[in-house]
């Protein structure tokens, strides 16, 4: 369902006559590339598509000659129209100063080819887009799969999300948790922190943006300052470099620190982070639990239970005006806190059907006027209807 929102506003923006750049962003094996071939056979365009995922780094010259490619095919079609794809631009250097000149350059001379990009590093992509690119460029961000997609595409039950994750490219591997747990780590999990991030960005401590990253997927879920971050990583750095190292795994779509909920904005920025994985594959690829085991465990599947619902909040506000927070004053903590406008809605999660207290709700009300409040899993909403909802149900 979600995915085809998305899939249908890049539909409506190649369609309408060229006006922007269209900028398709998300982490590794969200189906961006799998989007961009379905619109190469549902569009009557002639289409050229080119990827710049190799090992070897691509330079402009490489975008100048994907894009001379695509001019000789255009103007060979009656309505002298075409698109251009180009995958995981981020990974040529200065391909933002290229994709303007020679933007700018059809504009002037009327050539009608339209453009799409497609990235796995949104933060090295936007650095480019501002820079260079301004007034010229559309982003679409898409996110890691909802419940709602991996149970229409592969009959999957909510046990299974929330264990296996979000990761459509290894779900046909979930019958074979060895090969499927290899396959997160490898092709998933290392691939993204050396290829989009190390390779990527400025890490002047590589090995520290290792640790914290297995240190976010061991603590997901839970209330972390960086000094104890620091503590826990044994390492002799500043908590602006660990702060630094948390933004480029939230940005590669690993790990992100959500902030603590706050009427000033400096205030919640300065609060120590709430760790929290953005798939639990990444939490279950990396343990020792099995499918079996973790189900037949209350406390770590209470934990992957709100690591799901906490992914599945960041996730959906991707590209919205909504933002995620969570709340805590003294004992009292409220899990999650979705807001919009004046319109705030917290939201705390049990794992189990056991009658449990709810004071951080009431605590938190005394504090802020909420728009409404949710419990979600045990007395709550069912777990399954709370997944299969959009974020924005909850808003309304």
């Amino acid at each position: 369902m979600f995915k085809r929102l998305v899939y249908k506003k890049i539909l409506d923006r190649l369609i309408e006559p060229r006006k922007f750049i269209t900028v398709l962003t998300g982490p590794r094996q969200v189906g961006k590339t799998t989007i961009s071939q379905q619109l190469i056979q549902d569009l009557s365009l002639s289409t050229h598509y080119a990827s710049a995922d190799d090992p070897t780094l691509q330079d402009s010259q490489w975008i100048e000659q994907q894009w001379e490619i695509a001019r000789i095919k255009c103007k060979e079609q009656t309505n002298k129209e075409g698109l251009l794809i180009l995958d995981e631009i981020q990974k040529v250097s200065e391909w933002s100063n290229t994709v303007k000149h020679l933007w700018d350059e059809d504009t002037s001379k009327g050539i009608s080819l339209k453009v799409l990009l497609l990235g796995s590093s949104p933060l090295l992509l936007q650095h480019g887009l501002t820079e260079s690119l301004a007034g010229r460029f559309e982003v679409i961000p898409i996110s890691h799969w909802s419940f709602f997609e991996l149970r229409e595409a592969f009959g999957w039950n909510l046990d299974q999300y929330i264990y296996f994750g979000g990761y459509p490219g290894a779900a046909t591997l979930i019958n074979d948790e060895e090969r499927w747990s290899n396959y997160i780590k490898q092709s998933l999990i290392e691939t993204t922190i050396s290829r989009d991030v190390l390779l990527m960005s400025r890490v002047h401590k590589p090995a520290l943006l290792r640790r914290l990253f297995e240190l976010g997927c061991h603590y997901s879920g839970q209330i972390l300052s960086y000094q104890k971050m620091l503590g826990q990583l044994q390492d002799a750095g500043n908590t602006t470099t660990l702060a630094h190292y948390l933004q480029l795994l939230s940005f590669a779509g690993l790990l992100t620190g959500l902030q603590k909920f706050s009427n000033r904005s400096v205030q919640g920025r300065s609060s120590s982070p709430k760790l929290q994985v953005l798939n639990t594959a990444l939490i279950t690829a990396q343990n020792t639990h099995t499918f079996k085991s973790a189900r037949e465990d209350p406390k770590f599947w209470g934990r992957l239970v709100e690591s799901a619902i906490g992914a599945y909040l960041y996730n959906s506000t991707i590209g919205s005006k909504i933002t995620l927070t969570y709340w805590r004053e003294g004992s009292k903590e409220i899990d999650f806190i979705i807001s919009s406008g004046k319109r705030i809605v917290p939201i705390e999660v049990k794992s189990t059907s056991k009658r449990t207290s709810i004071s951080g709700l009431k605590t938190f009300e005394l504090y802020f006027p909420t728009y409404k409040k949710f419990l979600v899993g045990g007395q709550g909403i069912p777990l399954e209807a709370f997944f299969l909802e959009p974020i924005e149900t909850w808003l309304e």
